[in-house]
């Protein structure tokens, strides 16, 4: 008897590439899958990489009716074809337009995960568009699953949907894989050589972040309150690129270029010899899904200072394996940077815990296991 098959999409190939890392592989021992994004050299690599069957559907970003149509009608025309049983989206255009067509294709399971809502940040008539396209999306949708529990509330608060909301696992689509995120993978003198080139002193304290330097991660308060802490031996290490939209103030770029104690090191594609070199993870960010780097982090034993949003939130747990501040507040930040730093018994009792609290919760494996298990139960009662 064939394999039923599964076709996964998202907007870009990079989502498949980075954020399902693995996960095709291992789905595919038990279905026949299919993944479906635009083309470019990240959906090559999934092909590659994951062993699975690949189909190219461009869609764009942004609001382009035109194009969407373009878009909605290839993806009804390849469902018709291949007849999958399940077709399962991430990201939000990939999602509305996928669960639109799945449903006219006559899909019998159709599943939505949403990583994040852009909604909640947006104001006037541009949010209650997002809102509306979100309930399109999952009226057309059999399930829907939020990738944690503060997507879950928002979710229900603006009322997108009257359908069952059920976390897998605890949360977080992949998982990570902590055999790879591991400080043991990076030998002494990796890290040696890295903290010489960096001009890292062993005395020096190192404040890590890793994402993109824009407004909306929170990087003009990190600033702010990394300059405002007064005290010595203290590093701030950001890893990610610069962006044009959303950019950051002009006196926080002017900080980041002449200040000796803020390394900007750019878009790293191993980051973990810049975690074991570190002390400390601080993601400000204003919003989120729920992200891999505070995951990344603590499955590396460190300790993270996070902002009180949706994931963030849900994989710190407050005076356990780290600490949890007010988004977009100076003051909390500078103060939680300086306790961290400064109280080396309370560092060491988050330190202690970080990487067991990742392994116990968010172990890759785990997560897969359990998205296995829900599909088994979808096809069940379709």
């Amino acid at each position: 008897m064939a394999a039923n098959k599964i076709i996964r999409t998202a907007t870009v190939a990079m989502s498949l590439n980075i954020l399902l890392k693995g996960q095709l592989r291992y789905l595919n021992q038990f279905f026949d899958v299919l993944a479906v994004s635009g083309y470019d050299a990240d959906l090559e690599t999934v092909k590659n990489r994951e062993g699975v069957s690949i189909v190219s559907v461009a869609m764009k970003r942004s609001i382009a009716p035109f194009q969407d149509l373009i878009s909605l009608y290839r993806l009804y025309k390849l469902f018709k074809k291949e007849r999958p049983t399940i077709v399962h989206s991430i990201t939000p255009k990939a999602g509305l337009l996928s669960m639109v067509a799945a449903k006219y294709a006559n899909v019998p399971v159709r599943i939505h995960t949403f990583t994040g809502l852009v909604f909640p940040a947006k104001k006037g008539l541009f949010q209650k568009l997002l809102i509306l396209m979100d309930k399109v999306l999952c009226w057309h949708a059999t399930h829907i699953i939020p990738e944690g529990a503060g997507v879950k509330q928002d979710l229900l608060d603006y009322k997108i949907t009257n359908k069952p909301l059920e976390v897998i696992a605890n949360g977080n689509v992949n998982g990570i894989d902590t055999t790879f995120f591991n400080s043991n993978t990076i030998s002494e003198q990796q890290q040696q050589s890295l903290r010489n080139e960096l001009g890292i002193d062993s005395s020096d304290f190192v404040f890590v972040f890793i994402g993109r330097l824009v407004a909306d991660k929170g990087i003009n308060e990190l600033v702010r309150a990394f300059l405002s802490l007064a005290i010595p031996n203290c590093k701030l290490l950001l890893v990610g690129p610069y962006e044009t939209e959303d950019p950051l103030q002009p006196e926080t770029l002017k900080a980041i270029q002449q200040n000796d104690s803020i390394l900007s090191v750019g878009f790293q594609h191993d980051v973990r010899p810049y975690l074991v070199i570190s002390d400390c993870m601080v993601f400000p960010s204003y919003r989120e899904g729920f992200p891999n780097v505070v995951m990344q982090a603590g499955a590396m034993g460190l300790p993270s200072i996070v902002t009180d949003i949706n994931g963030s939130n849900e994989i710190i747990i407050e005076g356990f394996n780290g600490t949890i501040v007010p988004s977009k507040n100076v003051t909390a930040l500078s103060n939680a940077m300086i306790r961290i730093k400064e109280d080396e018994t309370w560092r060491n009792q988050l330190q202690s815990n970080a990487r067991s609290s990742i392994i116990s919760r968010y172990e890759q494996e785990l997560v897969w296991e359990a998205l296995l298990i829900k599909y088994k139960e979808f096809l069940k009662v379709q």
